[in-house]
């Protein structure tokens, strides 16, 4: 083992990683191939450079990713300290000045005395640790081929297709119902029963509906098991029906009524708080998710915990790979981070990082960390990504997330004050066990 951490990566996740080492007195070595070498969507050779928006999501005090912003604050985040100095109005969302958000995280990182930062591509994965691989979803050709022989796996999948994930209290129960075609199984799916007139509106404005535009670097090419709801749409009216949607064996258990359409939702979690819509994988915008899919009878109120996507992207099964450190259950001194593990969002990333940093920090200095409590963001976060059972797809933070009692509670802004106030309660508690890595500076009052 080396005598300084390694970080592979100068994208959210790898800075933050970078400097929450760094300050904790740990000899940081951190690689950046840009500008040396570009990726088709950057700009600039800055580290921690924002490519598709320059909005750090929610800021929303009552929200989730408000709430992983506070923790994040409130382990001294270099990133979140950064967005908020270089802020820009943007209602209740945390936007920044791009150039200067970044440009202030590159200087910091380049004048920090731990920290040597190498502009050079890493086409070898270091076996000598601790390293954090923090690539980022545009990881490099040489490099995902060290990382596909590392994992023993071809687990580089360009096209990851997200369902909309829906909040079960919004859902008006008295208009699904339970079931399992043709009565197998134990009636897992909650399902919306779809007359013609209904399927056949619901579908013409599907086809009407403004898509996302690919980007530039991205060709369409889908697996028939993830192509978007609105491209069968187009393949004829009746696509859906015989797809998807396919009524067969789904008939009312209490009515027998037969239906032209069916759509199912899947629990999202143990505790049946959250719902995935099936198939609905989508290019649509947000706003045309949000008002088609709420067309589907039972879902006129849905409140969506994350939307539809499909795009370009790298990631790992990280449940499969990944101990409960983000380190690497084959290579214990190898830790992943970032949007490669599984994280959509730049601060769902940069707290990836974070914990990575922590954890590898633990290592070289002979600690074991106990791991962010589960009812806080970030450890339902870390949770998910080393736990996710089934389908694994990319996740940003929500409340679909969490667990316990306060997700029963029907009003939605007291259920989320209460998760906010348990999640910071919980991270003080926590953060006096990370006192021999860092000292932070304790949660301010809720």
């Amino acid at each position: 083992m080396t005598s300084h951490l390694t970080i592979i990566g100068a994208g959210l996740a790898g800075s933050e990683a970078a400097w929450q080492a760094a300050e904790a007195g740990v000899p940081v070595v951190l690689y950046e191939m840009r500008p040396e070498r570009p990726t088709p969507v950057h700009k600039t050779g800055s580290c921690a450079e924002l490519v598709c928006s320059n909005s750090l999501g929610s800021n929303q005090d009552s929200s989730a990713p408000f709430l992983l912003k506070q923790e994040l604050r409130n382990l001294d985040s270099l990133v979140i300290r950064s967005a908020d100095k270089n802020s820009v109005p943007a209602g209740k969302a945390l936007a920044v000045n791009r150039d200067l958000f970044s440009d202030e995280i590159t200087r910091t990182l380049e004048q920090h005395p731990n920290i040597t930062l190498k502009r050079e591509e890493v086409t070898e994965i270091p076996m000598e640790g601790p390293v954090i691989i923090a690539t980022g979803p545009l990881t490099s050709p040489k490099f995902s081929e060290q990382l596909s022989n590392l994992l023993g796996q071809d687990y580089l999948y360009f096209y990851d297709a997200l369902s909309p994930i829906i909040d079960a209290e919004s859902i008006d129960m008295d208009k699904t119902f339970f079931a399992s075609r043709y009565g197998k199984g134990d009636a897992d799916y909650l399902n919306c029963g779809m007359s013609r007139g209904q399927y056949e509106r619901f579908v013409d404005e599907l086809l009407k509906a403004e898509k996302v535009s690919l980007k530039e670097f991205e060709k369409p090419v889908y697996f028939e098991g993830c192509m978007p709801i609105e491209v069968l749409a187009d393949r004829g009216p009746q696509t859906l029906a015989f797809g998807p949607l396919k009524p067969v064996g789904l008939n009312h258990p209490d009515t027998n009524e037969r239906y032209h359409a069916v759509v199912q939702l899947r629990k999202e979690n143990r505790e049946g708080t959250a719902y995935n819509l099936v198939g609905f994988q989508t290019k649509l915008t947000y706003p045309e998710q949000r008002r088609i899919f709420k067309m589907i009878p039972g879902l006129e109120n849905a409140e969506f915990f994350r939307l539809g996507a499909i795009h370009r992207n790298t990631f790992i099964n990280a449940p499969q790979l990944l101990s409960g450190d983000l380190s690497l259950k084959s290579h214990p001194d190898i830790f992943f981070a970032g949007q490669i593990i599984g994280v959509e969002g730049y601060v769902e990333s940069s707290a990836m990082g974070l914990v990575a940093s922590l954890n590898a920090m633990g290592r070289l200095k002979g600690i074991a960390l106990t791991p962010p409590p589960p009812e806080t963001a970030i450890g339902a976060l870390c949770q998910y990504v080393t736990g996710k059972e089934g389908n694994y797809q990319p996740m940003n933070i929500n409340f679909g997330l969490f667990s316990g009692l306060e997700m029963r509670i029907r009003d939605k802004k007291k259920r989320n004050e209460n998760i906010i106030l348990r999640a910071l309660a919980g991270q003080e508690k926590w953060l006096a066990g990370l006192e021999d890595i860092k000292q932070y500076r304790r949660p301010k009052p809720a």
